[in-house]
């Protein structure tokens, strides 16, 4: 398969959007540890602080997913200037590793959906436990 100039390019819309959604999921994750340290201060608890640690957890995991992507579109810009100057081979093996970046950083992200999952359903299972007794 012959990769082109255009190839790498391809991705940038998608790496855009994905960073924006990385973002708008760490700015929300922030002011959620932001609430919850408050109340901890006020009223230390056993259950506000492992809701802490899992969201220390989470923070770690989008921190990552937002190293890998922007490292995926920085790796997808050098691929194109590979190209541009004609080290062909050089720039597809560095465009292979964007793409490894890539999934590396999605990867991440169902992990931090399950995590994220798994913690809300504990959360209504507190309140379910409650209505059947």
């Amino acid at each position: 398969m012959k990769i082109t100039l255009a190839t790498p390019a391809l991705l940038f819309s998608a790496i855009s959007l994905l960073l924006l959604a990385f973002t708008n999921r760490f700015l929300a994750l922030a002011n959620l540890v932001r609430s919850l340290h408050a109340l901890y201060k006020e009223k230390p608890d056993e259950v506000l602080y492992g809701q802490i640690r899992n969201l220390r957890r989470r923070l770690l995991l989008i921190r990552n997913m937002q190293v890998f992507g922007i490292s995926s579109l920085l790796l997808c810009v050098l691929s194109m200037f590979l190209m541009y100057i004609e080290l062909q081979r050089t720039g597809e093996l560095v465009f292979g590793v964007a793409l490894i970046l890539m999934i590396l950083s999605l990867s991440l992200s169902i992990k931090e959906i399950l995590i994220s999952v798994h913690a809300l359903n504990l959360h209504l299972s507190d309140i379910e436990d409650k209505q059947e007794h």
